[in-house]
């Protein structure tokens, strides 16, 4: 089994992916004005309005009700991101930190409330584990 993406619902899909865009410098591919995809090279974060939810399984899922998920990004320097992230006026939850794991983080909520954490790996342990 390999995991291939997350799908954030919401009910601004424009909207939504512009600020991916922005924030992570991927353009996205928009298949229809109800749907759209980020492709990384690991994962895809899909897009998609409220109108899919009923293709799958009616009320299943509301737009910005999250607060148990947090979308992460490997980013070449986190610093660097927030500084970019900053001018773009982006709301912080927290200033770039170093995580007892290893990894320097910062996190920061989409348009929707969700939330998202850039990070880049800085201990010996870490950049071995996300090696590229």
């Amino acid at each position: 089994m390999d995991f291939v993406s997350i799908r954030v619902i919401t009910a601004d899909v424009a909207r939504l992916t512009g600020f991916y865009e922005r924030a992570t410098g991927v353009s996205a591919t928009r298949p229809t004005e109800d749907f759209s995809e980020l492709r990384t090279p690991t994962a895809t974060l899909a897009i998609a309005s409220t109108r899919t939810v009923p293709l799958f399984a009616p009320d299943s899922a509301r737009p910005a009700d999250n607060r148990s998920v947090i979308i992460e990004f490997l980013v070449d320097d986190v610093d660097r991101a927030h500084r970019d992230l900053a001018e773009a006026g982006v709301e912080f939850v927290n200033e770039p930190t170093t995580m007892p794991w290893g990894n320097r983080s910062l996190l920061f909520r989409d348009p929707d409330g969700n939330l998202v954490n850039f990070f880049t790996p800085v201990t010996p342990e870490a950049k071995e584990k996300f090696a590229r």
